[in-house]
């Protein structure tokens, strides 16, 4: 193994030389100074190779396939990069005078448009700083239409079982009492639990469409009805509009809010756990309620068209400091322009076709809970393997890793409804011969499990650390680098 960077170190060594400073030097206040600060001292060649082995041990997407279900981690083109990195838009700040920041702000506006005709719906807020806090201000726009309305006892949120887990704790801030409704057979919202659980206390339905399982509600229209019917909105969670980008239109079915995860669906980096962006869009029902500052362009005195900011009548107010995170807007705008509305749809069929491509190869040797159907964008297998009783999921993922590929995602949905649940998204980005190195790996997994368990159970075997003891990191973290003597 490659020494750490503090064995690297020898006392004197330097890896940078700076010239004699210019200006008149001064006294740095004693308080701020350290008696020691017990940093390698270096060369500048072994601090840069000590960095580059350190992002060389990472798995990430530009180097391997990441099926993570729920989280569409699709290739980020380099083109969003560049424009986000352009000088009229890197170099700005938001305390700027609206004219000069125009261009900025026409892209914004652009955005809110685009988004609103993706998703079917009439307006949008780019703000929410990522896709929960989108959640949490669809939800307080759902409380404040009822309140202007003077129906305040609609403190009940129905969220079905297949749900993204943000949903409830999202509604539960808000002060709802949530209600989880199950799911039927065939993986959507039980019918009769939810017909038994509307009445003039239901603020609404938050449900997730593709749900978490990867299928379409195939009663989606129904359900939408029955929701308005009792007096109550529906929320959709957008985390998995991947797979239905220019084919539905979740306003059109019914929905009255919905948020994207923009650093999803338009391919944004999550990279460092974040930045991330969930912009909310609305229909006619709750534009009044949507957070400002948002963008409209008005004509001039000298006709010319003018962009500006604009708080709605009913606004629920800022969600946060300034106007989003702009960088991820700039890549989610070049995205949407360099596909535009063919090459849109096209991701959702690739997505689709790719998930069911691989849900085909696999079924058989893995257990698939609603297999009979066709999935949408992900799919969701069981961690066991016929003949191998000791094996679970875990072990699966761990193993995948020494094939070079990130393991897909574990234990979600939730054991109750999906015993060791493996949530499989290929997205579209993804071609068929690295779906078919990702199958032939999980099917010769399967092998190894019948046939030497122990290689799942050890694994991983290839990467810089065997398998961890998770619990215990959990209950005793080590939040500081140890330095040696």
């Amino acid at each position: 193994m490659e020494p750490l960077i503090f064995d690297l170190s020898v006392p004197g060594r330097k890896g940078i030389h700076l010239p004699e400073p210019d200006v008149p030097l001064a006294d740095m206040p004693g308080e701020l100074l350290r008696d020691s600060l017990p940093l390698p001292e270096v060369s500048q060649v072994d601090v840069t190779r000590h960095f580059t082995r350190l992002s060389q041990l990472n798995m990430a997407v530009d180097t391997t396939m990441y099926p993570l279900g729920s989280c569409t981690m699709k290739y980020n083109p380099r083109v969003n990069e560049d424009a986000a990195r352009l000088t009229g838009f890197a170099a700005i700040h938001p305390l700027q005078d609206e004219r000069t920041v125009q261009g900025a702000m026409y892209l914004m506006h652009e955005l809110q448009k685009y988004l609103a005709e993706i998703a079917g719906m009439s307006a949008v807020s780019l703000q929410p700083a990522a896709g929960a806090q989108g959640e949490f201000t669809g939800i307080l726009m759902m409380r404040a239409y009822h309140a202007d309305r003077g129906d305040h006892k609609r403190t009940k949120m129905l969220i079905p079982d297949s749900a993204h887990g943000t949903n409830p704790a999202s509604s539960a801030m808000a002060g709802l009492t949530v209600v989880e409704l199950p799911s039927d057979k065939r993986g959507n919202v039980d019918l009769n639990a939810l017909k038994a659980n509307l009445d003039d206390t239901v603020c609404g339905l938050m449900i997730t469409n593709p749900n978490t399982f990867g299928m379409f509600e195939e009663h989606i229209e129904e359900v939408c009805q029955l929701v308005h019917e009792a007096g109550g909105l529906v929320y959709g969670d957008g985390a998995n509009m991947n797979a239905l980008l220019g084919i539905v239109k979740p306003g059109e079915i019914g929905f009255d809010v919905i948020h994207y995860n923009l650093h999803k669906t338009f391919s944004t980096p999550h990279g460092g756990g974040g930045p991330g962006s969930g912009p909310v869009a609305v229909n006619d029902k709750l534009k009044d309620f949507l957070p400002g500052p948002i963008v409209r362009v008005r004509e001039s005195e000298d006709g010319e068209a003018l962009c500006e900011w604009y708080t709605p009548p009913k606004s629920i107010g800022r969600m946060r400091a300034f106007h989003g995170n702009f960088g991820m807007l700039i890549r989610a705008y070049t995205y949407i322009c360099v596909h535009g509305e063919a090459g849109l749809r096209a991701v959702s069929q690739h997505a689709v076709l790719n998930a069911n491509y691989v849900q085909a190869r696999l079924k058989g040797v893995y257990h698939f809970p609603h297999g009979e159907r066709f999935c949408m964008h992900e799919t969701c297998a069981q961690g066991k393997v016929e003949g191998a009783p000791e094996v679970v999921a875990l072990d699966i993922s761990k193993r995948l890793m020494d094939y070079g590929f990130h393991p897909p995602t574990n234990y979600f949905p939730l054991p109750k409804l999906v015993p060791e649940a493996l949530l499989i998204e290929p997205t579209e980005t993804e071609s068929k011969e690295t779906l078919d190195r990702f199958c032939d790996a999980m099917l010769r997994i399967a092998e190894e499990a019948r046939s030497h368990p122990e290689w799942l159970k050890e694994a991983p075997h290839t990467a810089p650390l065997k398998r961890l003891d998770e619990v215990k990191a959990a209950r005793e973290l080590v939040l500081c680098c140890t330095i040696r003597d």
